[in-house]
C-alpha cells in the first residue's frame, strides 16, 4: 500500500502488519484526542474505536482537528470516522455518541487505550474498566493554560508533579488502590485565569503535542 511506504521503510514491514492487525481506542476527540486519532491513522492502525459525546464547536477551531467551519455542530466522533477514511478507507472505525463513566458498559477489547478526556470522574471510570478488562492505556493529563511544549514529559502518574489534573488523579487512584499507569504531562506551571474566569485557555501547539505523544507511545508498544 503506498499510502504506508514511507512507515515501512523506516520501521519494516513486519511493523506495518502489527499496526494493521492492531486495535486501539480513543476516548474523547477533542483538542488532545484529534491528534492522536490522526496520528494512528495516518500509521496505518487497522482497527480504530472512538468515543466522545460531543459535537464541534466554533471554539474548537483554534486547537481541534476535526473542528472546521463546515463541521460545526456535527458529531466529533462523526467528523473523525469520515476524516479517517478519507485518510484510509480501509481503516474499520466503530464510534460510540456517549459520554463515557462508570456506568459505561462495553464489549470491546482494544489492544491499547489513549484517555483524551477532561472529567476526572470518567478518567477514573475509564482506567477501572481498562484495569478490570486488562487492556493497557495511557492517559492525557492537563494540557490548558500551558504554553512551552519543551515540558511536555511522559512519566507513571505517580512520578508526575506541577500539574494539578495529574494531582487529583493521583490522589484518587491512591485511595482506589490503583496501579500504577503511563501518561503525558507538563511540568510547566499553568497560567492565571484572566479576571478569575473559569473557560481555560488553549493553544494547538500544546494540545496537539500532547495528542502526538500519545499516539507515539501506543505506536511503540504495538509494534515492540
Amino acid at each position: 500500500m503506498n499510502r504506508l511506504n514511507r512507515i515501512r521503510l523506516l520501521l519494516g514491514e513486519n511493523a506495518v502488519k502489527k499496526l494493521q492487525q492492531s486495535c486501539v481506542m480513543v476516548v474523547g476527540c477533542g483538542a488532545v484526542g484529534s491528534f492522536a486519532i490522526e496520528s494512528l491513522a495516518r500509521s496505518g492502525v487497522g482497527h480504530i474505536i472512538l468515543i466522545d459525546f460531543d459535537n464541534v464547536e466554533e471554539s474548537n477551531i483554534n486547537r481541534q482537528l476535526f473542528a472546521l467551519d463546515s463541521t460545526i455542530g456535527m458529531a466529533k466522533v462523526d467528523v473523525a470516522k469520515q476524516r479517517i477514511h478519507d485518510i484510509n478507507p480501509n481503516i474499520n472505525v466503530d464510534v460510540l455518541n456517549i459520554f463515557f463513566d462508570d456506568k459505561t458498559k462495553l464489549d470491546v477489547k482494544p489492544d491499547y487505550v489513549i484517555d483524551a478526556i477532561d472529567s476526572v470522574p470518567s478518567k477514573i471510570a475509564l482506567y477501572q474498566w481498562c484495569f478490570e478488562n486488562n487492556i493497557p492505556f495511557i492517559a492525557s493529563m492537563g494540557a490548558a493554560r500551558k504554553t512551552d511544549i519543551t515540558k511536555i514529559k511522559i512519566a507513571k502518574i505517580s512520578k508526575t508533579s506541577v500539574c494539578p489534573l495529574a494531582s487529583k488523579i493521583r490522589h484518587k487512584i491512591h485511595e482506589l488502590k490503583m496501579k500504577d499507569f503511563p501518561v503525558v504531562y507538563s511540568t510547566e506551571t499553568a497560567t492565571p485565569l484572566p479576571n478569575g474566569g473559569k473557560e481555560f485557555g488553549s493553544i494547538i501547539t500544546i494540545t496537539g503535542t500532547f495528542g502526538l505523544m500519545l499516539a507515539d507511545f501506543v505506536i511503540k508498544k504495538l509494534i515492540s
